[in-house]
């Protein structure tokens, strides 16, 4: 079943490329091959997904205009009426989605709110416990090269060697051991549902405070089929562009009691103007979730990666967990001789878009990598269903068998080209 943005066609892009071909064509020839790639291109990075046309329409409005420095009704700007409204709907909206008390939709990135609730939550040398990146973490969890690990002592827990899982027994010890004043749940390559209501038992134990990053999980949390950590976390960060199929963003949930401080640490402390274009169209994807059929559609996401999972897996592919609960599949390489830099190539010569990822306690380096980590939300938005995924599969462990077979390799890409025919991108249209 193709999920349908309406009839509409991407008219503002293709009237951004008329006019950015006026004053710079190599721009514009560059957007154009740019919309191409996707178009031909079956995309199954975990963290991409496909904005509707009324998001790249809100996004590229005369908004981009307007600085708004401050706060709705407390603006360091004159002109801000319809800005006003704009950013309270945005709020209002997030807050319903989400059950959340507070929202505050001016953080540019994921990686932006982190540290606007680090800011909050924490002093300068406080004590975090987080995921170690190489088993599933983010950069802004406490990488040593990242603000995060520069500012704060960060201690780090793991998925269990056998289980590839979490074990919150052994999280639970930890923390006893080391006393966080903080503990961030979530992560970016961890494909199992995360228990949240266990992470704030652990942190009450200890006193320390609890963050969630949930930000692959956005979307699937809007939808209620996976566990929310709203009701759980002191804060909760989160991107709005992955799952939940909005911008390139970022926003926060809280407690009521620490709505000022969250506000605070946003602006002034760590960032300026809001991006007022962005928060429109953050307001639209809010919008969208909100309804009934956004549900639908995070089902299929989910339906889709299980179906993913359990292809590869029955053809002698190893799944890093075993399986999958959401909409992310991780796979360990090894046994097929390639590394996960490999199968990026490999796969991106056939036009099937992912991206090489560590494993837990993988001997290889990030850039190297042992493994692939795959994700359904685009190629559910295209429309694919099961029986695709199933061949899809099927094409993923051709080429990684063939990797070297130019001809096989020819004959796939011609097998995913029509099927990026038969699945367009909702809405898109190429000039």
């Amino acid at each position: 079943m193709t999920i349908s943005y309406g009839r509409a066609k991407l008219k503002a892009t293709i009237d951004s490329w008329q006019h950015v071909s006026s004053v710079d064509p190599e721009i514009a020839e560059l957007l154009r091959r740019e919309a191409e790639r996707q178009q031909n291109t079956l995309d199954l990075i975990a963290s991409e997904n496909y904005t509707s046309p009324a998001i790249l329409a809100a996004q590229s409005s005369t908004l981009t205009n307007k600085y708004a420095e401050g706060y709705p009704h407390r603006r360091y700007y004159g002109g801000c009426e319809e800005i006003d409204r704009v950013e309270i709907l945005a709020i209002e909206r997030a807050q319903k989605l989400f059950f959340a008390e507070h929202a505050n939709v001016q953080p540019h990135s994921g990686s932006q709110a982190n540290m606007a609730a680090y800011f909050t939550l924490l002093e300068p040398g406080d004590k975090v416990l987080a995921m170690k990146l190489s088993h599933g973490g983010h950069l802004s969890h406490g990488a040593e090269f990242n603000f995060s690990g520069k500012l704060y002592r960060f201690v780090f827990y793991g998925v269990n060697r056998e289980s590839e899982q979490l074990d919150y027994q052994e999280i639970r010890k930890l923390a006893q051991e080391q006393r966080p004043n903080l503990i961030v749940a979530g992560a970016s390559s961890y494909p199992r549902i995360i228990d949240f209501g266990s992470f704030q038992e652990i942190a009450a134990e200890v006193g320390a405070k609890l963050m969630v990053d949930m930000a692959h999980l956005a979307g699937l949390v809007a939808a209620q089929v996976h566990p929310s950590p709203v009701p759980y976390a002191d804060v909760v960060t989160a991107t709005t562009h992955k799952t939940l199929r909005g911008p390139r963003s970022g926003f926060i949930l809280c407690k009521k009691p620490l709505a000022h401080a969250i506000d605070a640490a946003v602006f002034p402390e760590t960032q300026g103007g809001p991006l007022m274009h962005v928060i429109a169209a953050k307001a639209v994807a809010f919008a969208e979730a909100l309804d009934g059929r956004f549900r639908e559609y995070q089902q299929r996401v989910l339906e889709n990666a299980r179906v993913l999972a359990q292809s590869l897996q029955e053809l002698g592919l190893r799944l890093v967990s075993g399986g999958t609960d959401t909409h992310m599949v991780l796979i360990d390489l090894t046994s097929t001789g390639l590394t996960g830099k490999e199968a990026e190539e490999m796969l991106g010569a056939v036009g099937i878009s992912i991206n090489r990822n560590v494993i837990p306690f993988d001997p290889r380096p990030p850039q190297v990598a042992s493994g692939m980590r795959l994700g359904t939300p685009a190629i559910t938005t295209r429309g694919l269903d099961p029986q695709e995924v199933r061949h899809l599969a099927q094409l993923i462990y051709q080429a990684l068998s063939h990797s070297r077979g130019t001809k096989v390799l020819g004959r796939l890409r011609q097998e995913v080209e029509e099927i990026c025919q038969r699945f367009p991108i909702p809405g898109y249209s190429l000039v």
